[in-house]
């Protein structure tokens, strides 16, 4: 299964125009990803409000990433400060992927803003955390923290962000996209004592990434139609429910 460097802001320099900063806000939305994460089977090394963006860019190239996404909020700087709003997808223009997960964040935001039209891709070549990073980066700037309506549509839509940027990311690398549900214990129960095969997506068309010995209790992470999404070892795939017995 995939696995992403997570990467909220550690800006609380940043304030917005009412109370609250970025680091806060950024790092809320984090924390409302986890569940949708790990239901959907998304892996994650999420960086800490002590450490930097270069630091977050040295951690994220020390590991082997599929994505680095940086969840930031943005200021359209002192001379127009409140008169913008609108979310900014940043991607490396030299980046197959990071662009197309780019677009395919924006096209998601846009159902979700409620100024679609302000949603928009935005390629760089001079933000660290796209241009520096060894895995394929974007950056999101969600909405203007200096803008009221903008600061209030962050703070009021926590989850429904969270939950958009996560299903952005199984579209883009094409897994399901998973509801959290309470995580729950499950053992292995198969014909003969054979081990039960992990796959990599809900089809025994899928590759296999792991097995488990018979007996063996496994974390139910969520569930789909003849499917469980299950955690073991670390190892983290989807195995066929009707061997699985809670």
């Amino acid at each position: 299964m995939p696995t992403i460097y997570l990467s909220p802001s550690t800006q609380e320099y940043n304030p917005y125009v009412d109370y609250g900063n970025e680091e806060l806000y950024m790092n809320l939305i984090a924390d409302a990803m986890i569940p949708y994460l790990d239901a959907s089977g998304i892996n994650y090394v999420r960086n800490t409000p002590d450490m930097t963006a270069a630091s977050s860019i040295r951690a994220s190239n020390q590991g082997n990433y599929d994505l680095h996404l940086a969840l930031h909020s943005n200021a359209a700087g002192q001379s127009a400060a409140g008169s913008r709003r609108g979310t900014e997808v940043y991607y490396f223009p030299g980046s197959a992927n990071g662009q197309r997960a780019a677009e395919i964040i924006a096209n998601n935001l846009k159902l979700i803003y409620p100024i679609p039209e302000n949603v928009r891709t935005v390629p760089t070549t001079t933000l660290g955390e796209v241009t520096r990073t060894k895995a394929p980066s974007v950056l999101i700037e969600y909405a203007f923290h200096d803008n009221i309506d903008d600061a209030q549509w962050i703070r009021n839509n926590i989850n429904a962000i969270a939950e958009n940027t996560v299903l952005s990311l199984t579209d883009y690398f094409d897994i399901p996209f998973n509801v959290p549900s309470e995580q729950s214990v499950a053992t292995v129960r198969t014909n003969e004592g054979s081990n039960l095969n992990i796959r990599q997506y809900p089809s025994f068309e899928a590759p296999i990434v792991g097995s488990i010995p018979n007996g063996t209790q496994v974390t139910v992470l969520s569930k789909v139609p003849d499917w469980y999404l299950i955690r073991y070892n670390n190892n983290t795939g989807y195995s066929y429910s009707a061997y699985l017995q809670e």
